[in-house]
């Protein structure tokens, strides 16, 4: 069984389960505002992606931070920052089993989870 690490309301999320679903691919959802996150996951996923990857500049919550936090964003404080405001994160997130996925492309899904 797969898991699919994301925020349920998220429209990329619901688009990477239902391609899943579709495609008869056992999953399930971590929704990481109800479920929490731990930083050994955030480790783990700056490892495969690193850090900058994790980060979805395009969200209303990058939007919303301070500028100054921005400023200073770097490796050493992402995953702290990302533990705070886990909206921050770039979604949806697989990553387990050798597969690393982070966002939703179907090719990739399609390469990656062998369905070509």
């Amino acid at each position: 069984m797969i898991t699919v690490y994301g925020i349920k309301n998220c429209d990329t999320v619901k688009k990477a389960l239902k391609w899943l679903a579709d495609n008869n691919i056992e999953h399930e959802l971590h929704d990481y505002r109800v479920n929490g996150l731990t930083i050994d996951f955030l480790q783990c996923a700056e490892i495969a992606f690193g850090w900058e990857q994790l980060i979805n500049r395009r969200s209303t919550t990058w939007r919303n931070l301070d500028e100054t936090v921005k400023q200073n964003f770097n490796r050493e404080n992402a995953l702290l920052v990302l533990i705070e405001q886990p909206t921050l994160i770039k979604r949806p997130i697989i990553l387990q089993d050798g597969i690393a996925l982070i966002g939703f492309d179907v090719k990739q899904y399609e390469e990656t989870l062998c369905l070509e």
